[in-house]
C-alpha cells in the first residue's frame, strides 16, 4: 500500500514541478526571443482537452454500469 501511495505522490509531484516550470518559462514577463527559446514541455491545452474526454468517457461508462 505505501508504494501505490508513493507512486501516486510521486506523479502528482512530476505533474506540479513541469506545471511550475512551464508557468515560469512562459510568463507574461518573457517576450521577444526569449519566449521563442523557452518552449514548454507540456502541450497544457491538448491535456485539458484529453483530461476532459476521459471524464466524459468516465461519466457515460458509469451511466451505462449503473442503469443494469
Amino acid at each position: 500500500m505505501r508504494v501505490f501511495l508513493g507512486m501516486i505522490l510521486g506523479a502528482l509531484l512530476l505533474v506540479a514541478g513541469v506545471y511550475i516550470y512551464d508557468s515560469m518559462s512562459t510568463s507574461t514577463v518573457a517576450s521577444g526571443q526569449t519566449a521563442q527559446a523557452n518552449r514548454t514541455i507540456v502541450n497544457w491545452d491538448r491535456v485539458a482537452a484529453d483530461w476532459d474526454v476521459l471524464k466524459r468517457r468516465a461519466r457515460d461508462d458509469w451511466i451505462k454500469l449503473s442503469s443494469k
